[in-house]
């Protein structure tokens, strides 16, 4: 009888702290600033993706992840169809380099364009955007709203 009421207290342990044995969560934020002059830097000229908008940078908070695909969609036409094209769209086959954030646009390296040759779309001034990440089983989303370009 002993025996039997330390492996139910046992199970009913495991099964409150169940947490201990889950994945962590990684949540991924967003932030847009507008470009910081450097007093060396020399002017390049600028992406189209940078254009209208401030940059916008993207972070993972918990940890570095190895990334298998990064997309960014438009909210509105991603409501209407399930199968919208991304503006920006990255994919891994094997050998991406663990990050902890990056920015639109980018290169991630061990990343590639899902599309050869493509480049991201420009990004335009007020509107709602969606990022997907992948790095394996792990799936994460995020929605951001761009912010015109302050100089």
């Amino acid at each position: 009888m002993i025996i039997v009421a330390v492996l139910l207290l046992g199970g009913l342990s495991l099964y409150l702290n169940k947490d201990w044995f889950a994945k962590d969560n990684i949540h991924v934020y967003h932030r847009s600033l507008p470009p910081r002059p450097g007093f060396f830097r020399r002017r390049r000229p600028e992406s189209p993706a940078e254009a209208a908008v401030n940059p916008v940078m993207f972070g993972l908070d918990g940890g570095k992840l190895k990334l298998t695909s990064v997309k960014v969609l438009q909210v509105s036409v991603l409501e209407t169809n399930k199968y919208a094209l991304p503006l920006w769209h990255l994919v891994s086959d094997s050998n991406s380099v663990p990050v902890k954030d990056f920015g639109y646009g980018m290169p991630i390296r061990g990343m590639r364009p899902a599309v050869q040759g493509s480049t991201p779309d420009p990004l335009e001034p007020n509107v709602k955007y969606r990022l997907q990440i992948e790095a394996g089983d792990f799936k994460a989303e995020d929605d951001f709203v761009t912010v015109p370009r302050t100089q």
